[in-house]
């Protein structure tokens, strides 16, 4: 293609609501511009690379017998409403009404529509497993939308769905879908890991999300220093054993702590270290109000509380609620004295403590040399905080340390929680009706781009792996006006059109400095430049990514390309 007659508006400088290098760069190399906060379009290059990326999922996809279909974007609450996720969702969920009414929501997923689908469609076992997919665009109303294509409220998605008629059916596609996720972060040349995660609103239990490593990450990833074991923080087991300490219980005392409010205030002002202070938190778990107690040095982890009460929400009480309740503000909160309709739960590390300090529910006093089960007694023990670094990792190999990752895909098993709640039912070998057991499976195309640019990217533009770039070759005419110039570029670029290579051809009337800026911008694999030499049919060959170059005769060219990309 000749760069004159494309849609390719570059910038000098980086925007300046651009955070990271993926944003900046995508940007200024005319890959994609913003339409609202969170809302971009992918001009004709940005467009050409998504095509590429799109490709690789089809391809692994289709290897495991998947099959392509499209769904609507609007979809109508009463599917929504059946499986009650219109209201678990959460505010991220865009509704909107029709001239009469009706509720509907822009798809942030799809798992209500294909549901309905299939429990209309397939009747019987014969008819399993089965698994589709689309690539399609998603809607979500993120409150601070950052980061370019890393948090947008419009973004183009894979998403998957497979109907098994048992969970051993339902474990092999999962593996199958696991392994082709796997192949597609490969094929795209990202540094990955598979994490074990969350499944949140999307239900379920078993699920693995797919982090590239980045600092730019939102998401912490725990994994071991000797073996494959990873996690995302939320959901690293702790499996530290605490030892009773062996101090002798002292009497409790209650003292004055003025304007100590956070824990590392209270245990310098009462000259102890922080794991020898309680902190203790105030929950609504499904409209149940329970206190969770862990060490001073350690953080409440609000997924595993979920978890541990198998809660639809859970949700930081309100100052209001602590004071009406229990009496007093945060800062003041302790498990001593709680009354009765406050639950208190507390990690496991709580049970080995002895005389230690905590707020005494009462504004600016706190309790010392507090034992528990002597001065509080907790409903439940628990692992109830995040995991850190330096802890054992829970597969017993090695210590955890911590790396920040962007989530690329995510892999569900979701098992009867759709399917069951849509009535969507098939008939076994024995003529009995059975609930289908169902996964979800999905990649984000265009967050995939940007991640792949956080990793291949240097001080001058992007460096694109060679079977994502939007082009294979960037042809440089230096000065289209000489002659000898333009009759060899146009030469060299018919004649890799013909051998099938993807070209860019750069033959506009710019000054070689801005060509060479914007070429390094783009970051096409190869970049071929007619310059000076061009009388002898002489070009230079450079590689995008290693700065490497070399002359060559121009007759040299395409079986050098060929060789390159080959190998």
């Amino acid at each position: 293609m000749k760069q004159s007659q494309m849609l390719i508006p570059t910038l000098k400088e980086n925007p300046a609501d651009a955070e990271i290098k993926s944003h900046q760069l995508l940007v200024r190399a005319g890959y994609i511009r913003q339409i609202a906060s969170g809302i971009y379009s992918f001009l004709p290059i940005g467009r050409r690379v998504l095509n590429k990326v799109e490709n690789i999922v089809r391809e692994e996809m289709e290897k495991i017998g998947a099959h392509e279909m499209i769904m609507p974007a609007l979809e109508p609450s009463e599917l929504w409403k059946e499986t009650g996720r219109w209201t678990t969702f959460g505010s991220e969920l865009m509704r909107i009404n029709d001239r009469h009414q009706r509720e509907f929501a822009l798809g942030a997923t799809h798992e209500e529509v294909i549901t309905s689908i299939v429990r209309n469609e397939v009747k019987s076992y014969k008819q399993l497993p089965l698994t589709v997919f689309q690539i399609q665009n998603k809607f979500r109303d993120e409150a601070r939308p950052r980061f370019g294509l890393l948090r947008g409220r419009e973004f183009l998605m894979k998403d998957a769905y497979s109907f098994n008629d048992s969970y051993e059916s339902l474990d092999e596609t999962y593996q199958k879908m696991f392994d082709a996720y796997s192949n597609v972060f490969r094929r795209c040349g990202l540094n990955f890991r598979a994490v074990i995660a969350d499944s949140g609103a999307m239900g379920g239990k078993d699920t693995h999300e797919f982090m590239v490593l980045s600092e730019v990450g939102e998401d912490v990833i725990a994994y071991s220093d000797t073996s494959r074991y990873a996690a995302n923080i939320e959901m690293a087991p702790v499996v530290t054993t605490y030892e009773k300490s062996s101090e002798k219980p002292k009497t409790l005392e209650k003292v004055a702590t003025p304007d100590q409010k956070t824990m590392k205030d209270v245990a310098d002002f009462l000259g102890h270290e922080l794991h020898k202070g309680l902190k203790s938190i105030l929950f609504n778990v499904d409209d149940r109000f329970v206190m969770v107690v862990t060490r001073g040095d350690h953080e409440v982890n609000d997924v595993k509380l979920k978890n541990l009460y198998d809660a639809d929400m859970v949700e930081l009480a309100t100052e209001e609620d602590s004071r009406r309740l229990i009496g007093a503000g945060f800062g003041s909160l302790g498990p001593v004295h709680v009354p009765e309709e406050v639950e208190v739960v507390a990690d496991f590390a709580v049970e080995a403590l002895v005389n230690v300090s905590c707020g005494a529910n009462e504004e600016g006093f706190h309790f010392t040399n507090a034992t528990p089960e002597r001065d509080f007694k907790v409903n439940q023990y628990a692992d109830l905080r995040f995991i850190q670094e330096g802890d054992p990792s829970p597969d017993g190999e090695g210590k955890i340390v911590f790396a920040r990752g962007i989530e690329v895909g995510h892999v569900f098993k979701l098992g009867e929680f759709y399917s069951e709640r849509m009535n969507a039912t098939f008939l076994n070998d024995q003529g009995k009706a059975k609930t289908m057991i169902m996964g979800s499976y999905g990649i984000g195309v265009s967050r995939t781009l940007a991640a792949i640019v956080e990793q291949f990217h240097d001080e001058r533009g992007i460096t694109w792996p060679a079977n994502i770039a939007p082009f294979q070759v960037h042809l440089l005419s230096l000065n289209p006006k000489k002659a000898e110039q333009k009759e060899l570029a146009d030469q060299l670029y018919e004649t890799l059109q013909q051998a099938g290579i993807d070209v860019l051809y750069d033959d506009r009337k710019e000054r070689a400095g801005v060509k060479f800026a914007d070429s390094d911008l783009f970051g096409v694999p190869l970049r071929i430049t007619v310059g000076k030499r061009a009388s002898e049919g002489i070009v230079e060959v450079k590689e995008r990514a290693s700065g490497d170059q070399k002359d060559m005769e121009q007759n040299d060219i395409v079986e050098y390309v060929r060789d390159w990309y080959q190998g």
